[in-house]
């Protein structure tokens, strides 16, 4: 410390001196003997050629992160959400398409078996966000009009989700190079009317049922990865008109996914009967049997979560809680208590890095 501060008073000298030479000034007296130091010492560690030291990356501050929840196909050909951080961004939804494109950023991201949609090379230009209307108008260019046709719907579907996800965002409009978009570019489907989550996604079609005569209710599923990644794939199913969608959501839980329907495993227990689904100041009370709960008295919590997720979807009820024979006492295997008012998670299917 002293060492560097005398040759840092020395550089500020030096820099004075030439300063009053080229002045045509000369020196008083006290100046010239005050220049007039010591040299340092002979063992004296100097650099003699000084120069910027690299900083190690280990030592730079970290990058600001958010995360978000983003859409992208799995290896059985569903389109999932998994929540992941990026850099930090005023522009997030447009951000958070870029880790949507094929061999983009978001890829090394991904685990194993999961493919971004958005065709390579697309670029994504600043979102116009109709603040009247929660419009996302996103404007892709020409790339966006590559892609395979079986992989049409998937593609709007991990757009518009990922972007309704937004609490300023309920439909999308899609453009491409600077014009309206009235259907996509290779199989034709309809893009004339903004789009949004009634949509649906994984759509499914439970035999003999009318299609005209439907309801749609979306429910959440588990599946895993080859290296037992577990996350939730939501499935929109179309069953028979109803007006509860809460009681036919979870009753439709419990019935579990189609056969051989890409690995996707039910939660519930088939046997567990539901007594009942009541909504009050903005929570839904879900009545199970005790079939729902396990030898030692606890129930899954994937069971639990897919609940939560499925009812939040259908009715947009802020917390959900879930009962036994009308008695709260339901606490999942992950000592989370559902007999108090749960709330849907921010976030689905985390990565963590």
């Amino acid at each position: 410390m002293r060492l560097r501060k005398k040759f840092g008073w020395l550089a500020a000298a030096a820099a004075a001196v030439i300063l009053l030479f080229a002045a045509g000034c000369t020196l008083p007296q006290s100046a010239q003997s005050s220049l007039e130091i010591d040299p340092p010492p002979a063992d004296a560690n100097i650099d003699p050629n000084p120069a910027v030291k690299p900083v190690n990356a280990a030592d730079r501050p970290a990058e600001p992160q958010m995360e978000v929840t983003l859409y992208f196909k799995d290896a059985n050909g569903f389109v999932a959400p998994l929540s992941v951080k990026i850099p930090k961004s005023e522009n997030v939804a447009q951000k958070s398409l870029e880790y949507m494109v094929e061999g983009g950023p978001g890829e090394a991201l991904l685990p194993k078996g999961f493919t971004a949609l958005i065709p390579k090379g697309t670029q994504v230009k600043p979102l116009n966000i109709v603040a009247d209307q929660k419009l996302a108008v996103v404007d892709f260019s020409p790339h966006f009009a590559n892609y395979n046709p079986q992989d049409e719907r998937k593609i709007l579907e991990a757009i518009t989700w990922t972007l309704t996800g937004f609490p300023t965002i309920d439909k999308v409009r899609i453009r491409l190079a600077g014009q309206d978009l009235k259907e996509m570019p290779v199989a034709g489907t309809p893009t004339d009317e903004p789009l949004t989550r009634a949509m649906g996604i994984n759509l499914e079609l439970v035999e003999g049922t009318d299609y005209g005569r439907t309801t749609p209710v979306t429910l959440y599923f588990q599946n895993r990865t080859a290296d037992n990644f577990k996350y939730f794939v939501p499935v929109t199913r179309m069953i028979d008109r109803t007006d509860n969608v809460a009681l036919a959501a979870v009753n439709e839980l419990i019935r579990g996914p189609k056969q051989q329907s890409g690995g996707l495993a039910a939660l519930i227990d088939p046997d567990t009967k539901l007594l009942g689904v009541q909504k009050e100041n903005e929570v839904l009370t879900v009545n199970f049997d005790d079939r729902l709960l396990g030898p030692d008295n606890t129930a899954r919590s994937d069971a639990l979560q897919s609940v939560v997720l499925s009812l939040s979807e259908n009715t947009g009820a802020e917390q959900v809680k879930i009962v036994v024979n009308g008695e709260a006492k339901v606490v999942a295997d992950d000592k989370t208590n559902y007999s108090r008012p749960v709330s849907r998670p921010a976030h689905v299917n985390e990565i963590k890095m």
